[in-house]
C-alpha cells in the first residue's frame, strides 16, 4: 500500500505530532531524488526522508543515516538557503490525494520572516519534490517538467505552482454515506474493489480490496443495487472512525510485504506486526527494497561493461580454440615436406602431385602429396615446412594467450557474481576501484584529484547453530582481507571450480554441523546458488596461498576436502548475525 492517499494522511498526522515547532538543522540530498531534513524537535533530532523515486516515492521519519555527495547538488544548496533554521509549521494533505505540503517559516535574504513550502507529489514516475516561495512561485524542484514532457502542467523555477489536476472522485475524509452512494452508483456491475478504487480518492488497489472485504465480506464481490446502500454506509463508518494503528504485513519468512495505517481484517493476523509508528513501519518496508534498487541502478553500467568484456573474451577464446584445432594437423605438413625432400631425385618440376614412398609407415606404402606445378619439388617441400612452422608458432602463442584469456573470463564471471552480492554502495565502489587498478576500467577521476576514499566494507557475518562465527566475503577486496586476516588453523571454504565467496570459520575445531553450515553458505554465495548440489572445498587457512601478482580474490590451496551440499538461502537468513547488513536477494 505504500504510499497511497490514506497512508499519506496518516503520515501527515504523525509528522505534525512529532515535528511540532521543530527547526531545520541540516539539509542533505543523498540521491538525485531523495532528501533528508534533520529537524530539532521535542528535545531531539529527527530525520525526515522525502523521496520522489519512481518506484519508492514516500515521506517518513527515518532512523537510517546516509552519506551525502562530496559536492552538494544545486537543489540541495537552494534548500539549505531557504530552509536552514526554518521553523516547521505543519504538514497539510491535498484532500485525500497523494500530495503533501510541508510549511516552514524562516528569514529571507533581507532578514524578514517568510514562509516556504516543500511539496512532495507521490505519483509514480511523475513523483516530485518542489520548493515553493511565499509568493506561490516555484523556487526549484528535484525534477523539472517542461512542456515537452507534460502539456498539462509545467514544473520549472519561476512559474506559479499549480496543484496536479484533480480527479473526479469522492473525498473519503469529508464524504457522508450519501456522498459514497452517489459516487458508486455509476459503477454498478463492477467488481466491488474496482468500483471503490474508481469512485473514492486516495485508495491503492490493496486498500480497495480490504474495504471491499469489510463492506461485503469478500474481496471479489460485485457492486449491485442490492448491496450499494450497505457498502456506502460501511465506507462512511470506516472513514469516520479511522484510527491510526501502524501495521507491517510480512510473508512467511518475516520479510515486509505491505504497510498500512490500520490492521487488515482480510489477512492472517499472525502475519501482521504492530509498529510504534508509521515511520518505523515505512523504514522496515523500504530500507532494503530501496537500497537494493538503487544499488542495481548504479551497478547497471558496471554490469554492462563486465558482460561486454566477457562476450569479447569468449569470442576471442573461440577463435583461439579454432586455431588449435587447425594446428592439430601441422605434423602432417612437416611429414609431407620430409617425404618430398627424401624423394627429390625422382620428382620432376611441374607435377601436380608427388607419388612417394611413406618411410614413416610400416611396409613403406606409396602416398600422393599435392604439389603446386609452378614450384619446384624443393620449393613445394619448403612450402609445407613454412605452413608447419606458421601453425606451430601460432599454437605456441595461442596456448599462452588461452591461459590468460581463460583466467580473465573466470575473473570477469567472479566480478559479475560479486555485483549480485553487493548490499552497500561502498562495496560497489570497491569493485569499481578494483577494475580500475587491474586496468580493465578507465579512471574518470579528474587529473590532480584523488579518487574518493571508500570506507572498508564489512563481509557477511553468520553464527552457526553451535555458536561459531562464520564470515563470508561479498567482493574480491573483502575476500582478500578476510582470508589474509584469518588464523592459520581456522577453516577456509570456497565453491569448487566456480566464482564464489571466501568463507572463514572462526574455529580450529568446528563441529561437523558448523562445517556443513559453512559449506552451505559457500554454496549459497556462489555462482551455483541455484543448483541442487554444489561441491565445496574446505581446508585450513594455512594451506591457502595468494600467488605473487595474482588478481584480487585469486588464491591457490592444498590439503582440501570436498563436501557436496545444497545452497540454502533460508539457512543464511536464519544464521545471520544481528550486525549483518541486509543481503542481496538472489
Amino acid at each position: 500500500m505504500p504510499m497511497d492517499g490514506i497512508t499519506l494522511g496518516a503520515m501527515a498526522r504523525e509528522l505534525n505530532a512529532a515535528l511540532a515547532l521543530g527547526r531545520v538543522d541540516r539539509v542533505q540530498q543523498t540521491e538525485r531524488d531523495e532528501l533528508i531534513l534533520t529537524l530539532r524537535a521535542q528535545g531531539g533530532n529527527r530525520r525526515l526522508l522525502l523521496s520522489s523515486s519512481p518506484n519508492n516515492a514516500r515521506i517518513h521519519l527515518t532512523a537510517a543515516q546516509k552519506r551525502s555527495p562530496d559536492t552538494p547538488p544545486m537543489f540541495c544548496m537552494l534548500l539549505r538557503k531557504n530552509l536552514g533554521n526554518a521553523r516547521f509549521l505543519g504538514a497539510e494533505q491535498l484532500g485525500a490525494d497523494r500530495v503533501l505540503t510541508l510549511r516552514f517559516e524562516g528569514l529571507d535574504e533581507l532578514g524578514d520572516v517568510a514562509e516556504r513550502r516543500l511539496i512532495i507529489e507521490i505519483m509514480g514516475r511523475h513523483s516530485n519534490i518542489i520548493l515553493v516561495g511565499g509568493n506561490g512561485r516555484i523556487i526549484d524542484s528535484a525534477r523539472h517538467v517542461t512542456a515537452d514532457i507534460s502539456r498539462v502542467r509545467e514544473v520549472l523555477p519561476g512559474l506559479p505552482y499549480e496543484t496536479p489536476p484533480a480527479q473526479d472522485k469522492c473525498n473519503p475524509y469529508t464524504a457522508s454515506a450519501a456522498d459514497f452512494l452517489a459516487a458508486l452508483r455509476p459503477l454498478l456491475g463492477l467488481r466491488l474493489d474496482k468500483a471503490i478504487q474508481q469512485g473514492v480518492s486516495g485508495l491503492s488497489a490493496q486498500l480497495a480490496r480490504e474495504l471491499a472485504f469489510r463492506a461485503a465480506g469478500s474481496e471479489t464481490a460485485s457492486l449491485s443495487e442490492d448491496n450499494l446502500p450497505a457498502v456506502a454506509g460501511r465506507l462512511a463508518a470506516f472513514f469516520a472512525h479511522l484510527d491510526d494503528a501502524p501495521t507491517l504485513l510480512v510473508d512467511e519468512d518475516g520479510a515486509p510485504l505491505d504497510v498500512t495505517s490500520f490492521p487488515y481484517l482480510s489477512r492472517d493476523p499472525g502475519r501482521q506486526r504492530a509498529c510504534a509508528s508509521l515511520s518505523e513501519a515505512m523504514d522496515a518496508y523500504f530500507l532494503q527494497r530501496d537500497q537494493r534498487e538503487r544499488i542495481n541502478q548504479r551497478a547497471h553500467d558496471l554490469r554492462r561493461f563486465l558482460q561486454n568484456a566477457l562476450e569479447r573474451d569468449e569470442k576471442k577464446l573461440a577463435i583461439q580454440r579454432q586455431t588449435l584445432l587447425d594446428a592439430e594437423n601441422m605434423d602432417e605438413l612437416r611429414k609431407k615436406g620430409d617425404l618430398i625432400t627424401s624423394s627429390l631425385h625422382s620428382l620432376a618440376r611441374g607435377a601436380s602431385k608427388a607419388v612417394v614412398p611413406d618411410y614413416f609407415a610400416e611396409g613403406m606404402p606409396t602416398v600422393e602429396i599435392p604439389m603446386d606445378p609452378a614450384l619446384s619439388p624443393a620449393e613445394n617441400a619448403q612450402r609445407y615446412y613454412k605452413q608447419y612452422n606458421k601453425l606451430k608458432a601460432a599454437s605456441d602463442l595461442v596456448l599462452g594467450q588461452m591461459a590468460d584469456n581463460e583466467a580473465e573470463i573466470a575473473y570477469l564471471e567472479g566480478q559479475l557474481e560479486n555485483l549480485e552480492l553487493c548490499t552497500t554502495f561502498d562495496e560497489l565502489g570497491e569493485i569499481r576501484q578494483e577494475l580500475i587498478r587491474v586496468g580493465l576500467l578507465r579512471d574518470t577521476t579528474p587529473r590532480g584529484k584523488k579518487p574518493p576514499k571508500i570506507p572498508a566494507s564489512k563481509p557477511h557475518h553468520f553464527v552457526s547453530d553451535d555458536g561459531v562465527d562464520i564470515f563470508v566475503g561479498k567482493n574480491n577486496v573483502q575476500n582478500d582481507r578476510l582470508t589474509g586476516a584469518a588464523l592459520g588453523e581456522e577453516f577456509w571454504l570456497h565453491a569448487k571450480d566456480m566464482p564464489g565467496s571466501h568463507v572463514i570459520v572462526k574455529s580450529a575445531a568446528p563441529s561437523d554441523r558448523t562445517l556443513l553450515q559453512a559449506a552451505q553458505l559457500a554454496a549459497t554465495f556462489s555462482k551455483g546458488s541455484q543448483a541442487d548440489k554444489v561441491p565445496v572445498d574446505y581446508t585450513r587457512r594455512k594451506y591457502v596461498k595468494k600467488p605473487g601478482g595474482a588478481k584480487p580474490g585469486f588464491v591457490i590451496y592444498t590439503h582440501q576436502q570436498t563436501l557436496f551440499v545444497s545452497p540454502d538461502a533460508k539457512l543464511a537468513a536464519r544464521l545471520s548475525a544481528p550486525d549483518d547488513a541486509p543481503r542481496a536477494q538472489k
